[in-house]
């Protein structure tokens, strides 16, 4: 796909908890940017970087004791600053738009309100690693836990977040739905319940509304 280069790259990110299908959908977001023109460039977090996939093996892996929940954040935004640095700003400078499966709303609803470290250390790595970097727009994938889980329990093997307590998942949806009623121009939540079709028209209405 061509770049359109007289025009702002954006940052667009996918969000939601497990389960919630933002990566069975990332191609439909990707695609209903292309066909507006636009260069699309599909990543996620964490990973994205050669670095930040070897970060993310190293957060879904299980030690004799569980990792702490700072080294957990840490790690996330260790990622993330080569994430930004490799991909994401190049690609927003030539006037790309960026596709995340992730980005540091996840850290806010994950590690500030699931482990319990708070918006403030969170906020305060993300000045450090981010600057004024912020997504244009962020969809939210929403759905019950018990229905996230059970999709994610059909997926395979259940990584470490996935078998976090229910009590864990209901605090992070909590803390996603916060932050997208206190930002309701940057987010859009999509019904992750819905048949599969309609999430993309959900998708697709969002992405439109952005162009």
């Amino acid at each position: 796909m061509a770049a359109t280069t007289d025009k702002p790259g954006r940052l667009i990110t996918l969000e939601g908890g497990e389960g919630a299908g933002k990566s069975s959908q990332l191609a439909t977001v990707a695609d209903a940017i292309g066909q507006a023109g636009y260069e699309v460039v599909q990543t996620r977090e964490p990973g994205g970087t050669a670095l930040g996939e070897a970060v993310r093996a190293v957060l879904m892996a299980d030690f004799d004791t569980p990792m702490p929940a700072m080294s957990e954040l840490l790690l996330m935004f260790a990622a993330r600053a080569a994430h930004l640095d490799e991909v994401i700003e190049p690609a927003l400078a030539r006037g790309a738009w960026v596709v995340s499966d992730r980005f540091t709303d996840a850290s806010f609803a994950y590690q500030g309100q699931g482990r319990g470290l708070g918006d403030a250390a969170v906020a305060t790595l993300e000045a450090l690693v981010q600057g004024d970097r912020r997504p244009d727009g962020v969809l939210l994938f929403d759905l019950p836990v018990e229905a996230g889980l059970a999709r994610a329990g059909r997926r395979g093997e259940a990584n470490r977040f996935d078998r976090e307590t229910l009590a864990f998942h209901d605090t992070v949806r909590a803390a996603y739905r916060a932050r997208a009623a206190a930002a309701p121009d940057r987010y859009r939540i999509i019904r992750a319940d819905a048949e599969w079709q309609d999430v993309a028209d959900q998708i697709r209405r969002a992405i439109a509304e952005w162009l």
